[in-house]
């Protein structure tokens, strides 16, 4: 039995992630921003669960604190928590919405949880997104999308940074016994990108277009995968999925360099150290 830590649990994929893995006997510990929807999976699976809003960094450091107290362990650290905006909003912490919600909490909260995530030679896994590779115009110079900025290109961007921070965490941390991985899971028939109008709504929103979409138990599947396998020998650490296959996604994707920066620039943005 692994504890598995499910941000963004409340509903979507996280839910049905959760759901697939407690029926696995896994203990898993869902994090939502809704205390209502996140209380009702909970109750249903019977497992515990911890609040927190990633567009505030405050709750997410309490939330860190909460999981360090409660928890001896965490074997699996599923970052799935997201979204795509509308037009663009700061923060209360001054940042970019989306790349906060997607990217700068995850890195956080990964951080803050370093010595235990170590400890219990944990799987780190990032809900990505093939938006990485179809809306990405990646600038590390204006990660706050200040010049330029359209909803699907910030998430695009944000989902870019996922896959950065899988490989720069895999680099810095995997000697110590860490495997991290990101995962597309698919178009998911869910409420997402509600905030938005043009193709993105349509995509999601169309009876007809909805058609085409990966239900919530198949995108939950795609997490799965990760969570429940063996890193090494199930999935290949530091790599990007789809369907269960390593990937190729946006040429950005495998920049060194560039995924270094991010994670300098993510260390200076949230303050740590």
């Amino acid at each position: 039995m692994r504890t598995i830590v499910i941000t963004g649990a409340s509903d979507g994929i996280g839910a049905a992630a959760s759901r697939q893995l407690v029926a696995r006997g896994h203990q898993v510990v869902l994090v939502g921003r809704s205390p209502e929807k996140t209380r009702a999976v909970a109750d249903e699976v019977g497992m515990p669960h911890h609040l927190a809003d990633f567009s505030d960094l405050a709750q997410v450091r309490r939330l860190a604190g909460e999981l360090l107290a409660a928890y001896p362990r965490i074997d699996v650290l599923a970052n799935n928590a997201g979204g795509i905006f509308g037009p663009r909003k700061l923060t209360t912490d001054g940042f970019e919405q989306t790349f906060q919600v997607n990217h700068l909490g995850p890195f956080l909260l990964t951080n803050l949880l370093r010595e235990r995530l170590v400890e219990s030679e944990a799987s780190i896994i990032q809900t990505a997104s093939a938006a990485a590779r179809i809306f990405s115009r990646f600038d590390i110079a204006d990660l706050n999308g200040a010049r330029r900025y359209s909803g699907r290109v910030a998430y695009g961007n944000a989902k870019l940074a996922n896959i950065l921070f899988t490989r720069e965490l895999q680099r810095q941390w995997g000697s110590e016994g860490i495997s991290a991985g990101a995962f597309h899971p698919g178009v998911v028939a869910t409420g997402f990108a509600g905030n938005l109008t043009g193709p993105f709504r349509f995509m999601y929103h169309n009876p007809l277009a909805k058609r085409l979409l990966t239900t919530t138990d198949e995108g939950g599947k795609r997490l799965v995968f990760l969570a429940d396998g063996k890193p090494g020998t199930d999935w290949l650490p530091g790599a990007y999925y789809e369907n269960d296959r390593v990937t190729k996604t946006h040429k950005l994707a495998t920049d060194e360099q560039l995924a270094r920066e991010l994670w300098d620039r993510s260390v200076e943005m949230v303050k740590l150290g």
